[in-house]
């Protein structure tokens, strides 16, 4: 059995690995700026590993049912590792993206250490392992933009990804020693029946899929807000560095003290009333966005309320597949991270692009637009849902 201090431990290469999508939020527009490309180009980075990343937890997740999970775990590092040299040396704008693209692909580790922890500590210890593994995939986002936007303010961009390279090869160490080598089980059925019954699925609980799409828009609205505040404070107009963005970020971790207690809270309303609500307050406070164009000051409100009920949304997203039957609940979540990460690569593209075209006038209307599409969704579902339980 795997004892606490080795959940610890994989509980920070789930946050080593969550860190590499992050650290080009602060530090975009000194990206952009060296490769001398456009805000609108630029966005091409994070949206097309976003979509990558969605694409590996479709594939590559599915493996962990068929094949030992430390070889599986011990090749996804060690490919990171590579791309994450490749994009600290490279003076290759198209360079850049691809070996971004394929750090994405691989970005599964996250998401199959759960499944790997649950197979390896009590059912005592079960809910403590998965929340201290959801705790490293959180702190991942968190520190990962502070990081980059202090280390990044006062060295060149390319000591984020030197120092973050550094970290993924200790990890692709230390990982594969702690977790113990499974015996491989023959599958009832081929990798590609796996996959198609993924679409089987999603075609039998359009719950969840509205679900996903709901979170896809909420996470996209999430994306483009922090890639706009890293353009539009670093702007010359500005002219702050990207420490601010970093130190913003650390005030956002607020949501950390929250978001356990507000679950608590959604277990007693149902998710989709709970959604509903938290839907209310996203817009409310990606409205409140619109005052912050002069000064950074005015972001504090507004970001510590979508910090606060942000998270919710996913949480109360995920309930929805949770509460399905047990036999089909990792393939569901498999649909829904896939959803979410697409939406992240969309807004990662909108965002920069909508700044391109109208600076942070254009961040906000597409924040708003997102949020609102959210609120529709979520008040549709949780209609929907109360009609059916009075029937």
């Amino acid at each position: 059995m795997t004892g606490n201090r080795e959940i610890f431990w994989l509980a920070c290469a789930s946050a080593i690995v969550t860190a590499n999508a992050y650290y080009i939020h602060p530090i975009i527009a000194a990206v952009a700026r060296d490769f001398g490309v456009s805000d609108a180009s630029i966005g091409i980075v994070p949206a097309v590993n976003q979509i990558a990343l969605a694409l590996g937890v479709l594939l590559l997740l599915p493996l962990g049912d068929r094949v030992d999970n430390r070889r599986l775990v011990t090749l996804c590092l060690s490919v990171q590792v590579l791309t994450l040299v490749v994009m600290a040396g490279t003076t290759s704008f198209v360079v850049f993206i691809t070996a971004s693209t394929a750090l994405g692909f691989f970005t599964i580790t996250p998401y199959l250490l759960p499944a790997y922890a649950s197979r390896r500590v009590t059912p005592q210890q079960l809910g403590y392992a998965t929340a201290l593994l959801t705790t490293g995939v959180i702190a991942g986002v968190q520190v990962s933009r502070l990081s980059a936007g202090v280390i990044g303010a006062y060295t060149d961009w390319r000591w984020v990804y030197w120092i973050a390279a550094a970290l993924m090869t200790a990890a692709a160490i230390i990982v594969p020693r702690i977790m113990v080598p499974e015996p491989v089980k023959t599958p009832n059925s081929s990798y590609w029946a796996l996959i198609r019954s993924l679409f089987v699925l999603g075609k039998q609980h359009p719950r969840l899929m509205v679900s996903g799409v709901i979170q896809g828009l909420n996470f996209a609205a999430f994306i483009a807000v922090w890639l706009g505040i890293g353009l539009h404070l670093t702007s010359e107009a500005q002219g702050h560095g990207s420490d601010l963005v970093g130190y913003l970020t650390a005030f956002s971790a607020i949501g950390l003290l929250t978001t356990a207690r507000l679950g608590k809270w959604a277990d007693t309303q149902g998710a989709e009333k709970a959604r509903l609500i938290m839907a209310t307050f996203q817009f409310l406070g990606i409205t409140l966005l619109m005052t912050a164009e002069t000064n950074w000051v005015f972001l504090l409100p507004p970001l510590a309320l979508m910090a606060v009920v942000g998270p919710l949304v996913d949480v109360t997203g995920r309930m929805t597949g949770l509460q399905e039957t047990p036999a089909v609940r990792t393939r569901l979540m498999s649909l829904y991270v896939c959803m979410m990460f697409t939406g992240g690569g969309l807004g990662s593209w909108a965002g920069t692009l909508a700044y391109d075209r109208f600076a942070w006038t254009g961040i906000v209307g597409l924040a708003m637009g997102l949020s609102v599409t959210v609120w529709l969704l979520s008040l549709q579902q949780w209609y929907q849902r109360s009609h059916r339980q009075t029937v």
